[in-house]
């Protein structure tokens, strides 16, 4: 039987620009405490990420790309349509961890931008 409670968690992902233009990308909970952007999760769960883009470069959610994708640990990824908003379904049927990052683009160029390695760590209660 599906569990139909669940549990949500939300971050802010900044992006700006160093003096090189490399990006930079800092994590921080609703109330803007800084946070690494992993999430444990111990029953079915959304975990959502607002882009928050001061790179004046139009950045925007296209994906998220997983080093192992069949895994089982993250079930699915919606985008909204502005591309400001991703959110990540985790059922936590399986136990482990799985590394991804974001796959951003932009309106300067054809190029994609990728994000440091977020993480989510299961650990089903079942």
């Amino acid at each position: 039987m599906s569990n139909t409670q669940g549990q949500a968690t939300f971050f802010k992902l900044t992006v700006t620009l160093n003096k090189k233009e490399v990006p930079v990308f800092t994590y921080t909970n609703l109330d803007g405490s800084p946070v690494c952007g992993n999430v444990v999760v111990s029953q079915y769960s959304s975990i959502s990420y607002q882009l928050i883009d001061k790179t004046g470069k139009g950045l925007k959610f296209v994906g998220a790309a997983f080093t192992t994708p069949f895994d089982n640990i993250i079930n699915a990824i919606t985008i909204s349509s502005d591309g400001t908003l991703i959110q990540l379904t985790d059922l936590d049927e399986t136990p482990g961890n799985t590394g991804f990052q974001f796959v951003l683009s932009n309106s300067s160029n054809t190029l994609q931008v990728l994000s440091p390695d977020p993480q989510v760590i299961n650990t089903p209660e079942h």
